[in-house]
């Protein structure tokens, strides 16, 4: 059989594919174990060197524990890891999330050069449980000047599940993003 060069692609995106999928569900194990404790959230990020595999870190949403409404499970890892490196630049990693990233994750993304971005459940996923702005990470990516791949979803529906885990629901309602139906003034 002869391998063309898109037959070649084709088997590389496939590749691509299942090792997403296999790293996706390592942080999806990984964010779960987070319902059995005090503060579950449904919110994991990993980062992987792009070409050799290597794990950088993973880590979770610190918003309540670090009272920090910017310590999004994908911020958070960024600061890490450029710390780690000791560099402001994440060109040549990948980050995975388990959950599409919001449009603050999404620019911190972009400035730090990340090659590529894989996500599981998606914006509307997370809007059911908690407020969200509605703006797709691939359209922050087409309207910068910075390039990154946004992959996604991947493993949609095990990544919602740790939305829907019986302690994730408990914990939603005691948080201040929770969703909530909102009144306009004519409807008081």
């Amino acid at each position: 059989m002869d391998v063309t060069p898109a037959t070649s692609r084709r088997v590389s995106a496939k590749a691509q594919l299942a090792l997403d999928e296999v790293r996706m569900a390592a942080l999806a194990a990984f964010t779960a174990r987070s319902m059995k404790t005090e503060r579950p959230v449904p919110f994991g990020s990993s980062i992987y060197h792009t070409k050799t595999g290597e794990m950088l870190l993973q880590t979770l949403n610190a918003v309540a524990k670090e009272n920090d409404p910017s310590s999004h499970a994908e911020v958070k890892a960024i600061r890490l890891a450029t710390k780690k490196r000791k560099s402001p630049s994440l060109a040549g990693y990948t980050l995975y999330t388990t959950c599409e990233p919001c449009p603050m994750c999404m620019s911190t993304v972009l400035w730090a050069g990340l090659d590529r971005v894989v996500y599981g459940a998606t914006i509307e996923d997370a809007s059911n449980h908690c407020n969200q702005i509605h703006i797709h990470a691939v359209e922050v990516a087409e309207r910068s000047d910075m390039a990154c791949k946004v992959v996604g979803p991947v493993l949609r529906a095990q990544c919602y599940a740790l939305f829907t885990h019986p302690n994730m629901l408990r914990a939603f309602s005691t948080w201040t993003t929770r969703k909530t139906k909102f009144k306009t003034k004519s409807q008081k």
